[in-house]
């Protein structure tokens, strides 16, 4: 590691971006349907009350605080108390919320000028509003304050010279505080004392790693990292990596993501256990089924299938990701699902499985599918498809089903009346 040129931020944007988040937003929602101070009152949302395995989608501060329970907790582990108040997810209730509260962050600025990271987050750039609002940090406080008066919703919000600072602001100071703003001033003091690296919003597990083994521990390690061996191991990320460090980002609030979507997946958290490869297969398919659907409806197809297993934590969790490329592009589920069946047997170890993910990227154009002439019938299967789509479009998911998906292990039935994977 060797030391770097000093950056000077003088010829960088410096805009006023805040990033508003609602505190606890699925328990909060439930709080206020229900009138119940959320900040007091021990609340968790509850994927299904029937089911003792069941997930914690959310909990309350209280909730975290008296009773240790938080997101990704089970049912069973809940104490019985009579304080604490369970409720089940209503999907479309939450979404009518998250709605609300666009619609009064367009009442301070326009629409280019809000980028809705979530269901509960957004950034919006005050660039330019002092005119008609005066200060912007105090123009947040403003617009916390009416989402709180109006939905009855806490949040917390971080302000700074770009979106990176912003969200930087709020999960390392404003999460504490209910509000931070930062300036590129308060870089080494704030910023670079941040360790282990993954709780820097965009590093994840797999780069932390890589990035101690060679040395570096903190953001400030990072942004004293020799720039070419940075991109000389992580390519461009490398580059980024680096000027992130230094709490430089250039991307605009409301940009169009270039590119277009770049894979289709699903993830799906059981209900129970699941002891045995066919009992697994059963949901693979389905979720095969459904990920291929949508390529399909898109006319998109992929090259790089991927499937993730996660043990239960019966057995002290664990599991495996694991990808794999083939030669033409596709969205035909069984040629998807024979892909995840090969990853799956070369990968799983007889232990009980609680979640399923899979994926295609490395997407195509359908039109740029070449239809083997060594594979009988393979016009047919797809033509099959596109019918079985077009009465499912029509009618509903379970208009048409495999067989499968009628035996205990299918969840396809079950899932059908969700939204977001929850009771709507």
């Amino acid at each position: 590691m060797s030391e770097c040129q000093q950056i000077t931020y003088d010829h960088i944007p410096n805009r006023q971006v805040a990033c508003v988040d609602m505190m606890s937003f699925y328990a909060s929602c439930m709080a206020s349907l229900h009138n119940l101070d959320v900040c007091k009152v021990p609340v968790a949302v509850v994927g299904n009350l029937q089911q003792k395995g069941s997930v914690v989608l959310a909990a309350s501060p209280a909730m975290k605080k008296q009773f240790r329970i938080k997101t990704g907790n089970r049912l069973y582990e809940i104490p019985k108390h009579p304080e604490i108040r369970l409720f089940e997810p209503k999907m479309a209730y939450f979404l009518e919320m998250s709605m609300a509260i666009t619609r009064i962050l367009h009442k301070y600025v326009p629409a280019e000028s809000i980028h809705v990271y979530s269901v509960d987050e957004s950034f919006i750039d005050l660039t330019g509003t002092e005119k008609l609002w005066g200060d912007p940090a105090q123009t947040v406080r403003e617009i916390q304050r009416e989402i709180y008066d109006t939905l009855s919703l806490p949040s917390t919000a971080g302000m700074g010279p770009n979106m990176l600072m912003a969200k930087l602001a709020l999960d390392v100071e404003a999460k504490k505080t209910g509000f931070a703003k930062w300036t590129f001033a308060d870089v080494p003091v704030k910023l670079w004392p941040v360790s282990p690296l993954s709780e820097m919003w965009g590093i994840g597990r797999r780069t932390e790693k890589s990035l101690n083994d060679m040395g570096i521990f903190s953001i400030g390690d990072l942004a004293h990292a020799n720039l070419q061996s940075l991109e000389k191991k992580f390519g461009v990320m490398g580059n980024q990596l680096y000027h992130h460090a230094w709490g430089i980002d250039l991307s605009r609030v409301g940009a169009p993501v270039s590119g277009g979507q770049v894979s289709y997946g699903k993830s799906q958290i059981l209900m129970r256990d699941y002891n045995t490869m066919a009992e697994v297969r059963v949901v693979m398919l389905e979720m095969c089924e459904d990920v291929a659907k949508r390529a399909r409806d898109a006319r998109k197809a992929g090259r790089t299938i991927s499937l993730g297993i996660g043990y239960s934590k019966n057995v002290h969790g664990g599991g495996f990701q694991r990808s794999r490329t083939i030669a033409e592009a596709t969205n035909e589920t069984m040629k998807i699902y024979a892909v995840c069946k090969e990853l799956l047997s070369e990968n799983y170890d007889n232990r009980p499985v609680r979640q399923i993910s899979l994926s295609i990227t490395k997407l195509e154009d359908e039109q740029s599918i070449q239809l083997s002439l060594f594979e009988k019938d393979n016009w047919r299967s797809r033509e099959i498809g596109q019918v079985m789509d077009s009465i499912r479009n029509r009618y509903g998911s379970t208009a048409i089903l495999r067989a499968i998906s009628l035996t205990d292990a299918g969840t396809a039935i079950k899932r059908s009346d969700l939204v977001g994977g929850h009771k709507g």
